[in-house]
């Protein structure tokens, strides 16, 4: 049976890809969730350092902490990270 998140968010910011830069951080934190608008994969870079690919549909909603999304590899689009604060 698949997990149902019942999660709500306060804060969005544009995930700009990079092979480099962190995303940005509210408050100190990474985003909690990342919206996919365009399917394709997202891989990121989670906060332990562990390197994740996901393929996606348009419309996902990804429950990850993730620090960076790799430019290299990603091919999704118009991704909005998701904050809770």
């Amino acid at each position: 049976m698949a997990a149902v998140f019942n999660l709500t968010y306060n804060t969005a910011r544009a995930i700009v890809k990079s092979d480099t830069v962190d995303s940005e951080q509210v408050n100190g934190h990474y985003p909690t969730a990342i919206w996919v608008g365009g399917a394709g994969i997202v891989r990121a870079i989670m906060e332990d350092n562990t390197d994740v690919q996901f393929t996606c549909v348009a419309g996902t909603i990804l429950p990850i902490y993730a620090k960076r999304v790799m430019s290299t590899t990603t091919s999704a689009t118009l991704m909005v990270g998701l904050y809770q604060q």
